[in-house]
């Protein structure tokens, strides 16, 4: 890797670009940085959420997925490099067998509420979304291994199933979206 900033403030992207981890310039509005940025806004939003009373377990999985995501950023910085390891991935596939264990089958959709915590993974998957959707973009233009979007995409799919067990944590449930076909079953 690069050497690392020592000065934050080095006028650099007033020009509108921004450097990579090769040291070559692309402009801010390209692909690669609009990935890069979602991917940050990502892990900061995972941050805001273990600001949060949470079980230890799902603690130390998301700082793990800090990390990982720090790599991932990394990687896209860093055209050809690979940081993103294959264990990162396989953590998320046993997490989401783990945790989706535990939960009862979905009856309907449900909406990104519940608890403060259950809410912030919410925030959390749709942001992990759209960091896929841009690296699937990405993808399109440049070679890149397939690993930061099948991250992403698993991520998004944790994050998901993590909210539903933080709403539960304390006795919570799902927030049910009130679809015509549930009201005709609670008629019933």
């Amino acid at each position: 890797m690069g050497n690392r900033l020592t000065q934050i403030a080095t006028r650099t992207g007033d020009d509108g670009s921004t450097g990579l981890g090769d040291n070559s310039r692309v402009s801010k509005n390209s692909l690669r940085p609009h990935a890069m940025g979602d991917v940050d806004e990502l892990n900061s939003h995972i941050g805001l959420l273990l600001c949060e009373p949470l079980p230890q377990d799902v603690r130390e999985l998301l700082i793990d997925v800090q990390h990982q995501l720090f790599n991932l950023g990394g990687e896209l910085s860093m055209p050809g490099y690979e940081l993103l390891k294959e264990d990162g991935l396989l953590q998320l596939d046993q997490a989401l067998q783990h945790y989706n264990a535990g939960l009862p089958r979905l009856l309907e959709f449900i909406l990104p509420a519940g608890t403060r915590a259950a809410a912030q993974a919410h925030v959390c998957r749709t942001v992990a979304r759209r960091a896929e959707r841009q690296v699937v973009a990405l993808q399109e233009v440049e070679a890149m291994r397939p690993a930061p979007r099948q991250y992403l995409n698993r991520l998004s799919d944790l994050l998901f199933v993590l909210a539903r067990v933080l709403n539960r944590v304390e006795g919570g449930d799902d927030v049910y979206w009130k679809s015509e076909r549930l009201a005709r079953q609670s008629e019933k």
